[in-house]
């Protein structure tokens, strides 16, 4: 009997990876609105298969948002080692804003104000003491301003996650033009204005940037 089950066992372990993987890539790409059908045929697999494993499309974002923060916490805690506190903080900062340009159902999950609501507040419960430390190291050094508290991030990831998104098809990469700008203005000694790295659009690619804008959607 066991030799029959060890199989299936892995088979059915070897499914679920691939269904994962279906999933992490088309959430990424497409955003939420993928069905159960489409990571199915994504991951070559039955749609029996993917029920399976996850009764629902929410279990499969729950399975993978938990990922998601683990990479995040992971990010924020690798920031506490580096020598350099703003150092530190700013590649923190950077770094997430890249998860949620490659991942636009992350992006979608976060900001969602219903479906994601649960989730993102059980993520800033692990992540909240983590920034709270990135930022008592770099202003106690005295590069931070002493009125930047962690409240101001998340309105900064919305802020520029609106430029990912707008950007996204005629100007990749824009958002990190805006990130120096605030970076810039949270400095508590500014040693002057820094050149920024990332030119700013024409205005023939501005205008297709601008309207790419939609008003946000309920997911």
């Amino acid at each position: 009997m066991s030799r029959t089950e060890r199989p299936l066992r892995a088979d059915a372990e070897r499914n679920r990876g691939r269904v994962m993987e279906a999933a992490r890539e088309l959430f990424a790409a497409r955003g939420l609105g993928v069905t159960l059908n489409d990571i199915a045929r994504h991951a070559g697999v039955g749609v029996g298969t993917v029920y399976r494993r996850f009764p629902d499309k929410d279990a499969l974002i729950d399975a993978l948002f938990e990922e998601r923060v683990a990479q995040l916490v992971a990010i924020a805690r690798a920031g506490l080692d580096a020598v350099d506190p703003w150092s530190g903080l700013v590649t923190a900062i950077t770094s997430i804003l890249e998860i949620q340009e490659a991942d636009r159902g992350l992006k979608e999950l976060m900001l969602s104000p219903d479906t994601g609501r649960a989730r993102v507040s059980r993520m800033r419960e692990r992540m909240a003491p983590i920034v709270a430390q990135l930022i008592a190291r770099a202003r106690d050094v005295g590069e931070l301003r002493e009125d930047i508290v962690a409240q101001d991030f998340p309105l900064i990831q919305i802020m520029l996650g609106a430029v990912i998104d707008v950007a996204r098809e005629d100007a990749p990469g824009l958002w990190r033009r805006y990130l120096e700008i605030i970076l810039q203005g949270m400095r508590a000694r500014p040693q002057g204005p820094a050149p920024l790295s990332v030119q700013t659009p024409d205005w023939d690619r501005m205008t297709l940037v601008l309207g790419a804008w939609r008003p946000p959607r309920r997911v």
